[in-house]
């Protein structure tokens, strides 16, 4: 894949993440190779550490922080040997950038996960955000925004093989008992959950097998991998995350929600983009026929993420997981 074509690929997800498009054009314009990638979106990140540093006011040092977590996050993307501290400098970013602006945010972290529990000590509901196959914590800060302002709090994670785990950890499926500790770590007695792509897998079986789940959604999730058809750059991240090949052959032999549907019984919103088409996945319309309680919003012109469709999908889904925790319209 050229670099151009890359770029392309990435772009709703970039956008969607809170980058500036604009931004993004001339960092990815200049770009050679693909290998070029990380180091470019690292050089980017730093940028936004100086104007941090420079900054006049606290609110304005937190934002600039926020923005260096996307990128270095972002930088992550693509093959890269640094990855690792791409990621690391990610966290930092966001921690950094919470403790100035949320201060009475807290840190929470355990075995097999680390995030950050932020939002209002006597919030009626927790929503806890799961990241998928190569995203992380710091790229879902607008959603995480859109909750908090309906008055939850949130808990937005890494887990294993995810974000700033990912250079100590591998991928599991056994998700259910990372989020098992989570729950308990937060002290809450339910939550609701929200996955995103792989962490749409996760959610959704982690609903189905952890009964303090109160409410799902599911962004871009699969019903069901197979790992035959998968295309090889797919194939790739996952046996990187997983470590190696059969490990990855072994994972996606999980992902299958056939069984497990049917015994979800929270409220369940499945969102789809209908120009999400990958080989040897099964998208989530099968997973919200089988729920309990489950509705299937797809978006016709929604990509993967759909990150070049919010407006028809984000606003929904956070009223819904607000509605079913709190009980009342947000």
């Amino acid at each position: 894949m050229s670099t151009t074509e890359f770029a392309e690929a990435q772009w709703t997800r970039a956008t969607g993440a809170g980058v500036d498009p604009h931004e993004y054009r001339r960092v990815t314009e200049g770009l050679t190779s693909v290998a070029d990638w990380g180091p470019a979106f690292v050089r980017t990140g730093r940028s936004y550490l100086q104007r941090a540093d420079n900054a006049e006011s606290s609110v304005s040092r937190g934002e600039y922080l926020l923005m260096a977590a996307r990128w270095f996050h972002l930088a992550t993307l693509a093959p890269y040997a640094e990855a690792g501290r791409a990621a690391a400098a990610a966290d930092d970013a966001l921690s950094r950038a919470i403790t100035v602006l949320e201060p009475g945010a807290r840190r929470v972290s355990g075995e097999g996960f680390t995030g950050w529990l932020r939002g209002p000590a006597d919030a009626p509901g927790t929503v806890v955000v799961v990241p998928g196959l190569d995203s992380a914590k710091e790229e879902f800060l607008d959603l995480v925004s859109a909750l908090l302002a309906r008055g939850l709090a949130v808990f937005a994670m890494d887990g294993p093989g995810q974000g700033v785990l990912a250079a100590t950890t591998v991928l599991r499926p056994d998700y259910e008992q990372i989020v098992g500790r989570v729950i308990d770590a937060l002290g809450v007695a339910r939550i609701g959950l929200v996955g995103l792509s792989l962490g749409g897998y996760f959610a959704a079986r982690t609903a189905a097998l952890e009964s303090r789940v109160a409410a799902v959604a599911t962004v871009s999730g699969p019903f069901r991998l197979d790992w035959d058809e998968l295309p090889p750059p797919v194939r790739d991240i996952m046996s990187r995350r997983t470590g190696g090949a059969d490990a990855a052959r072994a994972f996606a032999g999980h992902v299958d929600l056939a069984a497990l549907a049917p015994r979800i019984t929270a409220p369940l919103l499945v969102v789809d983009g209908e120009q999400d088409v990958i080989p040897g996945v099964t998208n989530g319309g099968p997973l919200a026929r089988l729920a309990a309680h489950g509705t299937y919003l797809s978006v016709p012109h929604g990509d993967h993420l759909l990150g070049n469709a919010r407006a028809d999908w984000l606003p929904h889904l956070t009223d819904h997981i607000c509605h079913v925790l709190t009980g009342a319209s947000a």
